[in-house]
């Protein structure tokens, strides 16, 4: 029974129940609750009348209601009908009177009142000297020395936490090292990676930062750099009080295996310089630049908008989540042998991780999920990916629901030749390719995933797809038991709120790298102008052109750079070389 007719039907229900009840009080007659008086008692005398009280007319509604439902199954056979009207929306749905606008599964209609919002505030020069201008080298508490950990995701989250927690401490940061001992085994320095001039111009502002400590000051030290490792997501007032003292005292301290040492939640100020570091002083070095607009460029001039997608279906991950998909004794022996190599990892049920939604999708559910959700068969897919397990074979799936797939190894051809003994410099190929993409989609929510769905919410909340992957799993499980109509509708049920949409982003919600709340900001609301947009966007829905596309990549480049270079005057910076970390601890966590 359809909503309507059930409103109707328990409509003059209850419409008839009540004149009922008022015919009822009309003659005078009452519905009253008796006591039986015992055997052989003589009649009670006349009580006076009591009218019905409304609580019980409403508990018997609803009790009425709730057994036409039960027959009925209309609450459970259209849940998401019912939610949509039900569940309290965001300002911007309730703005034009719409009440099931349907999603466009390449961009946001809502995504131009958002706009990325790293500024320094207007009074961060008068709150104290912690929020003063960045102390210069000769006068800090001592040099900080920083040596990440893992893949270059997380080690990207490591030099952003290390920039904070040097303002934190007053120190001079060194550039960081990164890690050469991961699971990964690429020995690419800093400067290989990232633009060292600029990220030391960027944040000159914030945070001194040099190359090297310096000769006389080594010179000067009785013992060599003091080592130490913090705990995982300490507050800054564990710095204050555990490191600092060393720093005072050593003048020259390095924190080891530095991977989400600090804590996600900190004070706003703190929390913008996050994301001036991670979304704007990270800039790759040109040769990376290059080659990844290059390939956006190529994409683009087959075709405007394409999607494109983090498999991360390697077994070195696969081995990592416990997980099994169906390779029988084989895949348990080789995904066993490379579990291995992780001591601490407990020994895991794949249906219960399966279930609580920690396995990653195959590619084949991949590409399941993005035709359920509209996406078309001519759609172009750019795969970012390493070594898949189970190589073309397990590709395959994909392949056949995309024919338009490429990956940059097919668009690169040997322009990839010299980065190919690199994954961090390959990894970070895919990053640009990713981020200019019109449509992201994410296949677990490692470091890649996380760090890219925050930075294309600050730059305008570009349409980012994150499987809903414990309502997915029982749903992939049970397909064959339902037709495509039925599976594609209940596809997008689930992945309500997991699609990028502004809404999404809520403060507090997650991790910071993945939800960077304190940093978007909304712009004022126009009616008229929402109207003007929507017509518009209803119109033409119009993509980047390949002219517009061309050379793109990082929203903060040219105009940036142009005022960055007017805020900030670049000292020369000396080449030097060498390194003062000549021992990381090897047992380094799976990332990418």
């Amino acid at each position: 029974m359809g909503l309507a007719k059930l409103w109707k039907y328990s409509g003059g229900l209850f419409s008839n129940l009540a004149a009922a009840v008022h015919h009822q009080h009309k003659q005078h007659f009452v519905f009253s609750c008796f006591q039986s008086p015992s055997y052989g008692a003589s009649p009670s005398p006349p009580q006076s009348r009591r009218p019905i009280s409304w609580t019980c007319i409403c508990g018997f509604m609803l009790f009425a209601l709730g057994l036409i439902s039960l027959f009925t199954g209309h609450v459970a056979s259209d849940v998401e009908w019912y939610s949509q009207r039900i569940v309290k929306r965001n300002w911007f749905y309730k703005l034009d009177g719409s009440h099931r606008l349907s999603i466009d599964i390449w961009k946001s209609r809502y995504s131009s009142f958002y706009y990325g919002c790293s500024e320094r505030g207007p009074h961060f020069t008068e709150r104290g000297p912690h929020f003063s201008s960045a102390v210069r080298e000769r006068f800090s508490n001592g040099y900080l020395l920083i040596a990440t950990s893992g893949g270059l995701n997380q080690q990207r989250t490591g030099i952003t936490d290390a920039v904070v927690v040097a303002r934190i401490l007053n120190a001079t940061l060194v550039v960081p090292e990164l890690d050469h001992h991961s699971f990964w085994k690429d020995e690419s320095d800093f400067s290989n990676i990232f633009d060292v001039g600029w990220f030391i111009s960027y944040l000159a502002k914030d945070v001194t930062i040099v190359k090297r400590v310096p000769e006389k000051v080594m010179m000067s030290m009785e013992k060599p750099p003091y080592t130490m490792r913090v705990p995982r997501k300490s507050e800054p007032e564990y710095y204050l009080e555990q490191v600092l003292p060393i720093l005072l005292r050593r003048k020259v301290l390095q924190l080891t295996k530095f991977d989400y040492r600090l804590a996600s939640d900190l004070d706003e100020e703190l929390q913008k310089l996050r994301c001036r570091v991670n979304y704007h002083a990270l800039r790759f070095t040109k040769p990376i630049r290059n080659l990844g607009q290059k390939l956006v460029f190529r994409m683009r001039r087959m075709e405007e908008r394409f999607i494109a997608v983090h498999l991360r279906f390697e077994p070195d991950m696969l081995a990592f989540s416990g997980c099994y998909y169906g390779g029988g004794d084989k895949e348990r022996y080789e995904l066993g042998e490379i579990r291995k190599r992780w001591a601490t990892l407990p020994e895991l049920s794949p249906d219960e991780e399966r279930a609580r939604g920690k396995c990653p999708l195959t590619p084949h559910e991949v590409g399941l999920m993005l035709r359920a959700l509209g996406f078309n068969n001519d759609t172009y897919l750019y795969v970012a990916s390493g070594e898949i397990y189970g190589g073309e074979k397990t590709l395959q799936p994909l392949r056949e629901l995309f024919p338009n797939f490429y990956t940059k190894e097919m668009l690169a051809g040997e322009e990839l030749q010299p980065f190919l003994p690199y994954s961090s410099r390959l990894a970070a190929i895919d990053y640009i390719v990713c981020d200019e993409s019109d449509v992201f989609a994410t296949n677990n929510n490692g470091n890649m995933a996380k760090i890219l769905a925050g930075r294309r919410r600050y730059m305008g909340h570009k349409r980012t797809i994150r499987p809903n992957a414990k309502r997915l799993s029982a749903l992939f499980m049970a397909r064959d038991k339902m037709d495509w109509a039925t599976f594609s509708r209940k596809v997008k049920s689930c992945q309500r709120g997991f699609l990028g949409e502004p809404e999404e982003n809520k403060p507090g919600r997650g991790d910071f790298h993945e939800f960077p709340s304190t940093c978007i900001c909304k712009r004022p609301f126009n009616l008229s102008n929402f109207t003007s947009k929507e017509n518009k966007y209803q119109i033409s829905r119009r993509n980047p052109t390949v002219s517009e596309s061309r050379y793109t990549y990082l929203s903060n480049s040219s105009n940036l750079e142009q005022k960055s270079s007017q805020k900030f005057n670049e000292e020369s910076l000396r080449d030097r070389h060498g390194s003062l970390i000549d021992e990381i601890d090897p047992d380094n966590p799976l990332s990418d």
